[in-house]
């Protein structure tokens, strides 16, 4: 027996790495997962690796941006799979102008969007079900962005990463009375899709070294499948090695600067 047998968890951006793996660890335990993203195709995928290792999963596109299309998610998955036991928070998103000077109004919104906003959105959608069990988990995978702001995942990022951080300790702190745990991991950098959207996407080299989507996919399988008399808070998973990314901080302070903005010529 699976410690998560006949749990429901679903898992938001499950097309991709940390989401794709945290899907079938928790798959692998017992639990029935419900993948989550936009693109159909990458999720029929996910479902097939899953399928073929003995899981449980079923696939469900939506935009989780629009409370419409999560509210409607929410009530399908209560219809055709069961109430949801585990929610993993996991879609995110950053900017490709990643300085505070030249980022458009836009480009915030929408980092804003996938990286808060749908964490605000799904959580509430699932609140009243799990207080009504009295037993529930939301697990939100924000990032070291949230403590240690900087030009490498950008202005926008690092602010809706500790927006979510912030509301995670909201729920915990009011609802943990009610048998919810409200739990916060914090990846430093991980080897993602989302580095490619880097003024400076790291070497493939570079990323060995990083923390791996399997590892952030432990820890939410360890915040999923502790008893429920137990919450583990707040996880921070880092590289063990800190590379040195000054030069990618000095690369990314330029990128969407206007035409003729520039780094000052370094003297001879």
């Amino acid at each position: 027996m699976g410690l998560l047998d006949g749990k429901v968890a679903l898992v938001t951006g499950a097309g991709t790495g940390m989401g794709a793996a945290s899907a079938a660890l928790l798959a692998a335990d017992g639990a029935t997962v419900v993948l989550v993203g936009r693109r159909r195709k990458i999720l029929d995928d996910v479902a097939a690796t899953i399928t073929a290792q003995g899981g449980h999963a079923v696939v469900r596109p939506a935009d989780i941006t629009s409370q419409e299309q999560v509210t409607a998610l929410v009530d399908g998955v209560r219809q055709d799979v069961g109430g949801i036991d585990i929610l993993v928070n996991n879609a995110g998103s950053s900017s490709t102008v990643l300085n505070a000077r030249w980022i458009s109004e836009a480009e915030w919104r929408q980092v804003m969007d996938v990286n808060m906003t749908a964490v605000f959105l799904l959580s509430q959608a699932v609140l009243g079900d799990m207080i009504a069990r009295g037993e529930g988990t939301i697990i939100t995978v924000s990032s070291l962005a949230a403590v240690n702001p900087n030009l490498l995942g950008g202005a926008a990022y690092g602010a809706a990463k500790a927006a979510a951080r912030n509301f995670m300790t909201y729920l915990h702190n009011t609802f943990r009375g009610d048998g919810l745990r409200a739990i916060t991991i914090l990846p430093g950098e991980t080897a993602t899709p989302i580095l490619d959207n880097r003024a400076r996407p790291p070497r493939e080299d570079e990323r060995l070294a990083m923390v791996q989507p399997e590892d952030v996919a432990r820890a939410v399988h360890l915040a999923a499948s502790m008893p429920a008399r137990t919450v583990v808070q707040e996880l921070v998973i880092a590289p063990t090695r800190q590379r040195d990314t000054s030069a990618d901080i000095e690369i990314s302070r330029w990128a969407g600067a206007p035409a003729g903005v520039g780094p000052k010529p370094s003297a001879s």
